[in-house]
């Protein structure tokens, strides 16, 4: 298992798509905190926060992480080396994990050089050192989370197809409506009483809940099982062949 880690791990590093996918993460978000005018640029707003960078960073993994993913298992079925990959001596859930951890592994490393901006806040803070640094640390766990659920998404997207744009795509609605459908859904008239269950449902409430610097086990278990129920769905993907 850790060898295939270790494969995935250096596949994507290899290419050119794992470093312009973390460059374009840093740049977008670089812009709206420091170059694009508005309430979110810090130097306009005033205020010694990072919060540009948890309100724009869903968004962005929205389309980064499934990028990232898309060629998981859509690669190896189109290149044909599934079968070799699922005759190695390990079992579909280690497989599924390896390139799961590889997935998440690559987003830290994205996150990894956004510290720059904290440091570059705490600097520029009046009096220096301003800043909530138990809020970014806890909004920064909540991103964390955030983008390994969508990790787990986009490993599942990967599983269904052998086409990466497909995978792309279907990755980027599901990740989508996670973070955003339940919200809205819960807006209609239609579901009443039932409407904080179904808020609750969606990914962005628990990431807010964890912004805001308090990490409330709840908010864990959601992260982890919307994780589980992906990564299961993939398992069972791969298991179907056997059918």
């Amino acid at each position: 298992m850790f060898a295939l880690y270790r494969k995935e791990i250096s596949s994507f590093l290899n290419s050119l798509i794992g470093y312009i996918v973390i460059v374009v993460f840093l740049v977008i978000i670089s812009l709206f905190m420091w170059v694009f005018p508005g309430e979110m640029n810090i130097l306009d707003a005033g205020y010694a926060n990072i919060d540009t960078l948890f309100i724009i960073a869903p968004w962005v993994f929205m389309f980064l992480v499934p990028a990232i993913t898309m060629r998981s298992f859509a690669d190896e079925r189109k290149s044909g080396t599934i079968e070799l990959l699922l005759t190695r001596p390990l079992s579909d859930i280690q497989i599924v994990m390896a390139k799961y951890l590889a997935g998440v592994t690559l987003v830290l490393l994205s996150l990894i050089p956004t510290l720059v901006y904290y440091i570059s806040v705490h600097l520029l803070g009046n009096p220096i050192g301003n800043i909530d640094t138990g809020g970014m640390w806890g909004s920064y766990i909540g991103l964390f989370f955030l983008a390994s659920g969508f990790v787990a998404v986009g490993i599942f997207a990967s599983s269904i197809t052998e086409n990466q744009i497909i995978s792309f795509i279907v990755a980027v609605f599901l990740c989508f409506f996670f973070y955003i459908g339940f919200d809205s859904i819960s807006n209609l008239a239609l579901f009443g009483k039932v409407d904080a269950f179904i808020i609750q449902l969606g990914i962005q409430e628990h990431y807010l809940s964890m912004s805001r610097g308090v990490i409330d086990t709840r908010d864990v278990v959601y992260f982890f099982s919307l994780a589980a129920f992906f990564l299961l769905l993939t398992k069972t993907v791969l298991e179907s062949r056997k059918w």
